[in-house]
C-alpha cells in the first residue's frame, strides 16, 4: 500500500505572534509540523505497518520546511518531498495545484492530510487536492480501517459519528482523536538525517 501524506510547517502554537506591516513577523519564531498533520503521519505509518508498502510525506514551503519533513521521517515515514515555494505567493488553491502536479504520476492508495492548518485554519487544501486528482475525499476522520480495495471511515459530524465506506484511492483529513502521534525516537532521528 502506497500512502502519501501532505503536511505543512506552521508556527509553534506556543509562540508569541508579532505583526509587522500587516504581516506576521517570522523573526525568532519556532516552526513545527502542523499538529493535525502529525495525526496524518501517525495514521500513515500505522497503516503501512499493518498492510505493508511505503509512506511518502510531501510539503510545499520554504527551505526551512525540511525540518517538518525530517520530523515525519524520524517518526517512521520512508520518503520525503519538498517543493520550494520561496519565489511565489501561495494560497490554498495554488498549494492544491502544486501538490496535484507532484502527486499525479505517483502510485498511491491513500492520501492523508491534517484537517486544517493551525496558522490559517481554512481546511481547504485536502478537499481541493482531491478535486484536482478526481478522487473520493472524506474530511475530519476519527477512525480509518482499510480492507482490500475499500476503506471504512468514521468522521465527526456535529457531535455524532458518521460511518462511510469508500473505494480506494481516497484522500482523508485527520482530526484530533484519530490516534496519538508517536514521538520521534533517537534511532529514528539518526536515520532521518540520512534519508
Amino acid at each position: 500500500m502506497n500512502i502519501l501524506v501532505c503536511l505543512k510547517q506552521t508556527f509553534d502554537t506556543e509562540e508569541k505572534i508579532v505583526l509587522e506591516n500587516g504581516a506576521i513577523s517570522e523573526d525568532g519564531v519556532e516552526f513545527i509540523m502542523n499538529p493535525y498533520d502529525e495525526y496524518a503521519v501517525e495514521e500513515a505509518i500505522t497503516l503501512r505497518d499493518e498492510h505493508g508498502g511505503e509512506v511518502t510525506v510531501i510539503t510545499v514551503g520554504p527551505e526551512r520546511a525540511e525540518s517538518a519533513l525530517r520530523t515525519a521521517l524520524a517518526m517512521g515515514a520512508d520518503k520525503a518531498v519538498i517543493v520550494d515555494d520561496e519565489d511565489i505567493e501561495t494560497d490554498e488553491y495554488s498549494i492544491a495545484k502544486i501538490l496535484a502536479a507532484v502527486i499525479k504520476d505517483r502510485e498511491y492508495d491513500i492520501i492523508l492530510g491534517g484537517n486544517m492548518a493551525v496558522d490559517n485554519g481554512s481546511g481547504q487544501v485536502g478537499p481541493r487536492l482531491a478535486e484536482e486528482l478526481n478522487i473520493a475525499q472524506v474530511t475530519t476522520i476519527t477512525k480509518l480501517t482499510v480492507d482490500g480495495g475499500k476503506a471504512t471511515i468514521e468522521r465527526d459530524v456535529e457531535g455524532d459519528i458518521e460511518t462511510i465506506e469508500v473505494s480506494l484511492p481516497v484522500l482523508v483529513t485527520a482530526q484530533q482523536g484519530l490516534n496519538e502521534p508517536r514521538y520521534p525516537s533517537l534511532p529514528g532521528i539518526m536515520k532521518a538525517k540520512k534519508k
